[in-house]
Formats: C-alpha cells, structure tokens, sequence
C-alpha cells in the first residue's frame, strides 16, 4: 500500500519554484510517492499564477473553487491506498473555447460572455477521470479565428519569450501559461494550426492528432469539421501522456470511431534507430521566404534523425498554398455561425472577425463546394507521398513570433524582405493538415538569434500519430529543450 504522508506531518521537500518546473510525469510521479500533495502542487500553481499572469495575460478565468475541490478528491484518493489513474493531482489548463462544468466559456466573445457550461466537453472529462486538477481557462481570439492572441473582451496575451511579441493563436494563451510555468499541461484546439503555431512561438510542444483521435464533441459541423480538441506541454513524453488520456472514440464525433489506439506513451520514449525510415524534407509549401536561421535549425535537427539512421528524401514538389480554400470554407461556417448574432453584438466584436464575416458572405455555393472538394484532392495528393516516404518534415512557422501589435491585413517581414500576408507566408505549413487531416507535431527545434523558439513539424501518414510522437521524442533527445525558461 501507498504510503501518503500529509504536508502537515512533514517539511515540504520542494519549493514552489521546484514544483511549477516539473514536468507532467514527474509531478505525478512525486504526487503518487507522497513527496508532494495535491493541495501544495495546485497552492503552487495558483500563487505562480498570481505572481506571472499579470504580464502576461494568459488566463480569462482562473477556476480556484473547482481546482480545491479536485485536488481534495485527490488527495482522499491517495489516502485510500488504492491504484490512482495517471495524472492525478497535476494541474491543466483549458482553451476558452473548450466547455468546462461550472466554469465559464467566453469564446472571448461577448456573444458568450457569460456562458457556464452545465457540463464538460469529453476531452475536460476524461482530464479529470485520469485525476487532472483544471485551474483556468486560457486566452484565444474570439472563436479562435486568427493566429494572435486578442480579443475586445480580454485584451492581448504577450509571448513570455519577449513581452513586444504574441504568443501566437489560437492557443495563445494555452502555450504562454505553458512556457512559463503556469502549467504543465493544457488542452488547445486547432483548426488551421492553432495548437502549433503558439507552441512554435513559446516553444513547447503540441499535437494535432488524425482527424477524430481526439474527439471534438461540440464541433458545430461534426462532418466537414476539420478542427481538433489536443494536447499542449513541454515535453513530447507529457504531450503523449495527455494523447494517451484524450484519444479514444466519443458518439457525437463521427470522425472519432473505428481509429486505433496505439502506446503513445511508449513512442515518447524514441527508442530504437530509423534503418530504413525515410523522411520527405518538405521546406516550402506554396511560400516563397524562410528565416535562414529557422532553416538552419530544422535541418540540424532533422539531421540528428539521419545520424539514427533516417534517410532524407528531397520533396520537390510544386505547391499550391492552401490558405484560399481553407479561407472560403472557415469564413462561409462564420456566416452561418455568427450572421444572426450581428445587430446585437457586432460593436463589441472584433475587426478582424467581422471582416471575415463580411468576406464569407460574398462567397458562392458553387465556390465553397469547390473548396470542399478541393479538401479530398488535397487528401489524396498528401497521402500518396506516403507511398514513397515514411514522413514529412518542415519548419512549424516561416519565422519567429511577430510583434504583438502586427496589423493583421499588414504584410509580415521574414529577415530583411517583405513576405506578404500573414495566413499565406507565416503559417503555410499548418492548415493543409487540417483540410486533409493528417497528424502533424511541433517541437522546438532551437532559439534564434533575436532571443525567441522556433519549432519543427513532423506530419504523418493517417493514423500515425505514435510514429510521429518516437520521431519527435528522438528530436528531442537530440536538442535538449525542457530545461530552457523565458528569461
């Protein structure tokens, strides 16, 4: 059995600072052995939210009620002795757009400002029955619409990196709470890179698994949907934890039955060599600028791959940039999400939001079925690269994290040249993996020279979400990362 020791029968054993640094795995670890309780890692969490999130402002809504009463049912489950489920006592956060039981759900909008869910989306669920404790929920651009972090409501959520620049978005919020230590895990949504790009910005880890492993309950089109519930961390063995705890089948999501569920906990472990295993370098999809130093740094990481065996193969494959389909079938669901909420709350929405609106309008039948049908071509091409390679490699973002202050529809810079608009040349790499749903991770591949991360991103046949987890653990273990902090 179990010993548990209370923390009033003993000298705490960590500092806060040491507690707010562990990893998802080894909190959990120290939280079975009895070394921390669940009550002092979450008073840790909350007091290093307290002190942190001012200058950042990641948090909407942090839920201290909700988290005492996990960490006490945790700690009475300690005291019993009995087998514990797999996080039990580690504090999460939750994307703004992700429904949480008796916790408010803005989607950073006012159309939902004052929205407290009467139960949790599947995914919160199944945190909390592998014994997670959800201490806020973190910031997102209204409905998650574009890759910075802002919104009227809330204001603007700051990269820890370099308070001038975002976090990035949609998950914002998620990826800044997670490098400086808010949290060791959080749950982020991706509908054209939303999961990955922050994480690329703040430089930690996050998933967009195969379309349906990670069910999306509450999706508003459950079969052309092509956004994804998943997990954000610092490491890839805390990220395939959570995987391993969200994955699995759910009714509402009919995208999420039949898949398999494989050991992603086990993949996190990068063991083995790559004989055999070749890997499409894949720099440039339909973009025609990358920052020279990001490049460099994928390639040293993807390199540590070659030296466990890997084979790099050259994609030399024309590309069109996808962004123009995505755009016609994202901003066409706005119109039929949002037209009706306009006489009422248009004046406190956001600019950005309501253009969209306005362009998706314009949009014809004939016009949004030829992007979906552009989605299965699109499916196609990608997939049959997998008969000839084993994965994709390439750079998460063409650049580091851009001024937090960037007008939106203002061309970006990538080195010393103008690059163009920002969905177009800043994250050509994520969005075609949510119109064809393939699984696609990031991973920090290194800092630049202007003090920021920059992430790389393995994509994967369908189905290989276990695969890409092993090749991103490898990376890993190549370039050591979770010991960086934000100065």
């Amino acid at each position: 059995m179990l010993h548990y020791e209370f923390p009033n029968e003993r000298e705490s054993k960590m500092t806060t600072d040491n507690i707010n640094k562990l990893s998802a795995i080894d909190l959990a670890a120290e939280i079975r052995a009895g070394v921390i309780s669940p009550t002092e890692a979450l008073e840790a969490t909350l007091a290093h939210i307290d002190k942190t999130n001012p200058g950042l402002n990641a948090f909407i809504t942090v839920s201290e009620d909700r988290a005492r009463q996990e960490a006490a049912a945790a700690e009475a489950l300690l005291a019993k002795g009995d087998a514990v489920p797999p996080l039990l006592g580690v504090p999460y956060t939750v994307k703004d757009l992700v429904d949480t039981e008796g916790v408010r759900t803005t989607y950073a909008s006012a159309v939902m400002e004052h929205n407290v869910p009467a139960k949790d989306a599947i995914v919160v669920a199944r945190m909390k029955a592998a014994g997670a404790v959800l201490v806020g929920k973190v910031s997102t651009p209204e409905f998650g619409h574009k890759p910075m972090n802002e919104s009227p409501l809330f204001g603007r959520t700051l990269n820890p990196w370099d308070l001038s620049r975002t976090s990035g978005g949609s998950s914002g919020g998620s990826a800044a709470a997670l490098a400086s230590g808010m949290a060791p895990l959080s749950i982020g949504t991706d509908a054209g890179g939303s999961i990955r790009i922050p994480a690329a910005c703040c430089g930690v880890v996050g998933i967009k698994g195969t379309m349906g492993l990670v069910p999306h309950d509450t999706a508003p089109d459950g079969f052309g949907n092509f956004s994804n519930n998943g997990p954000m961390a610092r490491t890839v063995a805390d990220t395939a934890l959570m995987l391993s705890v969200m994955a699995g089948p759910h009714p509402n999501d009919p995208h999420s039955h039949g898949l398999p569920r494989d050991d992603f906990c086990a993949a996190a472990e990068g063991a083995g060599d790559l004989s055999g295993v070749k890997i499409g370098w894949l720099p440039y999809m339909g973009n025609e600028l990358v920052d020279a130093e990001i490049m460099s740094a994928c390639i040293k990481r993807r390199n540590a791959l070659v030296d466990r065996g890997a084979e790099i193969v050259e994609m030399n494959e024309p590309f069109e940039n996808t962004e123009p389909y995505w755009l016609v079938i994202t901003q066409s669901l706005w119109v039929a999400r949002f037209e009706d909420k306009l006489a009422e709350f248009a004046n406190r929405m956001t600019p950005t939001l309501l253009r969209g609106i306005e362009e998706g309008k314009t949009y014809s039948a004939v016009e949004l079925q030829r992007a979906i049908t552009f989605r299965t071509s699109l499916y196609r091409r990608i997939q049959s690269w997998f008969d000839r390679i084993d994965f994709l490699m390439m750079p998460t973002l063409s650049r580091t994290a851009i001024a937090a202050d960037h007008d939106f529809y203002q061309p970006i810079t990538i080195g010393n040249q103008t690059a163009g608009g920002i969905r177009q040349t800043w994250y050509p790499y994520t969005h075609p993996f949510n119109m064809t749903g393939h699984p696609a991770i990031t991973v920090p591949c290194g800092i630049m020279a202007d003090g920021l991360p920059a992430g790389m991103q393995i994509v994967g046949p369908m189905m290989a979400d276990a695969e890409i987890i092993r090749l991103a653990a490898m990376g890993e273990q190549a370039y050591s990362w979770a010991q960086k902090w934000p100065p």
